[in-house]
């Protein structure tokens, strides 16, 4: 295994599920300090919603060795990988780089992603983070614990991890300025819909600069002291990186491990390594395919790399199983605004080649008349002629990103808008109005279809 994380382990534990330690040596090269760990949790850890570090690991290390007969080798770094002589070097970092050599019948490639990190980023100042693993989460606590502890902070793009961290640093006491290169925050839902992330994020206190890039930093006696932008210099005492992540796949490429037009591995629905015997992969370095627009791409989530790497382990292990693909489901929260989205964006669905219809309906959580009703907008894009949903947005407040979950499994099931509006969904007043914001939003779309 190459990658003690979600997919590397949950294949470990599946083909020793089946296989036994007499038949099957299995042995995983982790670079960092845990094993099956949550890096989705790090923010909330840095937030001090997660008090210790323990709790976002899911099996440690030891319960692999001791539990699953796994060789887990922390603070290992594969560093090459020779397919004609099956084969991997790895190095131990605790010892001086060490090489170590370890030959295979079958390799598990579960590398995962690294963060986007634009030139004017690297730096040796201190106070610049990346959030991916735990071992960053921890570099970034000591920084905002440290002395002087920072009062400003800037965050470098509004996705996922930019907003999730930006609300960690008003949690901590920090003044707060979110920058963002795109015209709104979170791109992976449609500007409009941005725009009521952008709206919602400013009445939290957040200074949000959209369509703003940021060009360098500003250092003093080896600190971060400022972030350069186009539109001016904004004191920071500490810089956190959001602008995303690519599929780690250098060292597959190397190998000469097929690329896929994603930048991630190419795989089968067994997550075996295309053209490629006896070779794996899962995780956040693998192109899935989309089902609604049958397009390679790539979504690092870990709901999806524990599934892969579960698939590629039962498969290693003699079983059967396939991966069947992503609908690119996702929720995050910044405070109390909630943002869920499945499915396609316009500018996808206009890719892909779907005539289509885009609907926006405002709506509450609750019945109106019960306490602690709020606004909740729900956006369908629907395909015109045939009315099958091809993808849905939802940005409100208590109870909205959830509801993501019925066009989730809508979409996965081709469902169209006419049997949508029909779904006999749970009601009431403390969970619902009597029309459900989906069900509201499917007629909507119907009208507009028609």
């Amino acid at each position: 295994m190459v990658g003690g994380d979600a997919a590397g382990m949950s294949a470990a534990s599946q083909a020793r599920r089946r296989r036994d330690a007499a038949d099957l040596e299995i042995v995983a090269f982790e670079r960092g300090h845990f094993t099956s760990y949550s890096a989705c949790g790090i923010p909330y850890w840095v937030g001090g919603l997660v008090d210790d570090v323990d709790q976002l690991v899911s099996r440690d290390p030891a319960t692999f060795r001791e539990k699953f007969d796994v060789d887990v080798r922390l603070r290992h770094e594969v560093v090459g990988i020779d397919l004609d002589r099956r084969e991997v070097l790895a190095r131990d970092l605790d010892n001086g780089g060490r090489e170590v050599r370890e030959s295979f019948d079958q390799l598990v490639y579960a590398a995962g992603a690294v963060p986007v990190t634009p030139e004017w980023a690297r730096t040796d100042a201190a106070g610049v983070f990346g959030v991916q693993t735990l071992d960053d989460g921890a570099a970034l606590i000591d920084w905002l614990d440290g002395d002087p502890a920072p009062r400003n902070a800037v965050v470098v793009g509004g996705g996922y991890i930019g907003v999730e961290m930006a609300e960690a640093m008003i949690q901590r006491g920090l003044s707060v300025t979110l920058v963002e290169r795109s015209p709104e925050p979170m791109s992976t839902v449609d500007p409009d819909m941005g725009a009521l992330v952008r709206e919602a994020l400013c009445g939290l206190g957040l200074d949000v600069r959209s369509g703003v890039t940021v060009t360098g930093l500003e250092t003093r006696d080896g600190r971060v002291s400022a972030v350069v932008t186009e539109d001016g210099t904004l004191p920071a005492d500490i810089v956190v990186l959001g602008l995303g992540v690519r599929p780690n796949t250098a060292l597959a490429a190397e190998a000469g491990l097929p690329i896929g037009p994603s930048g991630a591995i190419r795989v089968d629905l067994r997550m075996r390594v295309v053209d490629t015997p006896g070779v794996w992969a899962a995780g956040d370095c693998v192109e899935s395919v989309h089902r609604v627009s049958g397009q390679p791409v790539f979504v690092p989530l870990g709901t999806h790399a524990n599934k892969q790497g579960r698939v590629a382990g039962i498969n290693i292990g003699g079983g059967y199983a396939t991966f069947a693909g992503v609908v690119g489901t996702a929720v995050t929260k910044v405070c109390d605004l909630e943002v869920g989205r499945t499915g396609l964006r316009e500018d996808e669905a206009a890719a892909a080649g779907f005539e289509f219809v885009a609907v926006r309906v405002e709506s509450t959580n609750r019945a109106g008349y019960y306490p602690g009703a709020k606004p909740m907008t729900v956006k369908l894009i629907v395909e015109r002629r045939s009315g099958r949903l091809l993808g849905a947005q939802i940005v409100g407040r208590s109870e909205a990103a959830k509801r993501i979950d019925v066009l989730a499994v809508a979409l996965w099931n081709r469902m169209t808008v006419d049997e949508m509006a029909g779904l006999d969904l749970g009601y009431a007043p403390p969970y619902a109005p009597v029309w459900d914001p989906v069900l509201v939003a499917a007629r909507k779309a119907i009208d507009a279809i028609r």
